[in-house]
């Protein structure tokens, strides 16, 4: 009797807020470890972006915006699914199961719990797909941070036995895996990625990003102001940590502004922002993965021609490359980790890794929602 296709569907919609990633995956024992079948990006509407925006911070009325913001978040999901299933040629019924992180308004692990918007029951009821969603609060039930989450499909699709690699994701908050060839896997948060790039781009040009880095590539970088912002603590506590827009967020750049009397050009803090990003994660790569020969970038970053420089310029010992190289597009790496993760919760094994997370042992993630 043929073996079923192991095809599983993931959603991500992260902090840069700029819409939803979804992949059809074939997971098969067998298939090419990056058997990506479809992928496709559904960009957030205008009034929807904004509603999440606003919901990263309290305000009247939020439980109710929140519901409502929830399904129709749920709704673009089952939109993206649809699309990725007409651009595949499979239907939905021969999906497995969709892997949906949800949108993350609240991050405080440090309090015992998170918030990822989200109404994986409607998803279910109208992609008609069973759902994987809710991974990170099983972790964080464990004493983890319930992030990251994606190191473990990061060692199952890039580790190699000769070759110690990082990978570094750069979406709003970036974060690292270090896969060495002998040692434990190891990851965290670096700190932000596009989330403070893309606030400032909004605010001063009213546009939601800064196109490869060019603008920030037209300023100077600000040594003074750079060592305001490095003096965030985050940045030397040390792993397991995790972090998002509930601390690198507009209050946290225009206090830190007001605190260096800031007059200058707005291309200089964006140069200087970017300068950020690529110091706290080469710092993060310096401590943290010794012996590191090759650097893999993923996530809107990898895009970013300033900010891969900038990396290049801290890191001269170490090879940079987007995980292009080594066969997953950037664009679709972790939507592809939620495929992956909702693989695991239906197989019982775990999907968090206790020395990335901080957790007391390894954990079967997210809760399950029967198509």
């Amino acid at each position: 009797m043929p073996t079923r296709r192991e095809i599983f569907a993931g959603v991500m919609s992260g902090t840069s807020l700029d819409g939803v990633d979804a992949v059809l995956a074939d997971f098969t024992p067998g298939a090419a470890k990056s058997a990506l079948l479809a992928a496709t990006h559904v960009t957030f509407p205008t009034a929807l972006r904004g509603e999440l925006l606003a919901l990263q911070a309290s305000a009247p009325d939020e439980i109710v915006r929140m519901g409502r913001a929830a399904n129709a978040l749920a709704d673009l999901y089952v939109h993206a699914l649809r699309s990725v299933c007409l651009a595949s040629g499979i239907a939905a019924h021969d999906v497995v199961a969709a892997g949906i992180h949800g949108q993350t308004v609240r991050h405080r692990p440090q309090e015992g719990w998170t918030l990822q918007i989200n109404n994986p029951a409607r998803v279910a009821e109208h992609a008609y797909m069973t759902v994987v969603a809710d991974f990170r609060m099983r972790d964080i039930a464990a004493g983890g941070q319930g992030a990251p989450l994606v190191p473990a499909f990061h060692a199952a699709m890039f580790s190699e036995p000769d070759r110690h690699r990082v990978i570094a994701n750069i979406g709003g908050i970036a974060n690292v895996t270090d896969l060495p060839t002998k040692d434990d896997v190891r990851g965290f948060d670096t700190g932000p990625g596009n989330v403070l790039l893309d606030l400032w781009s909004l605010r001063q040009r009213n546009a939601p990003y800064d196109d490869a880095g060019a603008w920030a590539a037209s300023g100077t970088i600000d040594h003074a102001l750079l060592a305001i912002f490095l003096a965030e603590p985050y940045f030397v506590a040390p792993p397991p940590k995790s972090t998002g827009r509930d601390l690198f967020n507009a209050g946290w750049l225009d206090r830190r502004l007001t605190q260096a009397n800031w007059t200058g050009r707005a291309e200089d803090v964006q140069a200087t922002l970017s300068a950020l990003t690529a110091r706290t994660l080469a710092d993060a790569v310096r401590a943290h993965c010794g012996g590191a020969q090759e650097l893999l970038i993923c996530g809107g970053g990898a895009r970013n021609a300033q900010l891969r420089r900038l990396i290049e310029a801290e890191l001269p010992r170490v090879h940079v490359a987007s995980t292009d190289t080594a066969g997953i597009a950037s664009e679709h790496v972790e939507a592809l980790a939620f495929a992956w993760l909702a693989r695991e919760t239906l197989a019982g094994r775990p999907g968090n890794l206790p020395a990335v997370t901080g957790a007391k042992g390894p954990r079967v993630l997210g809760a399950i929602y029967p198509r």
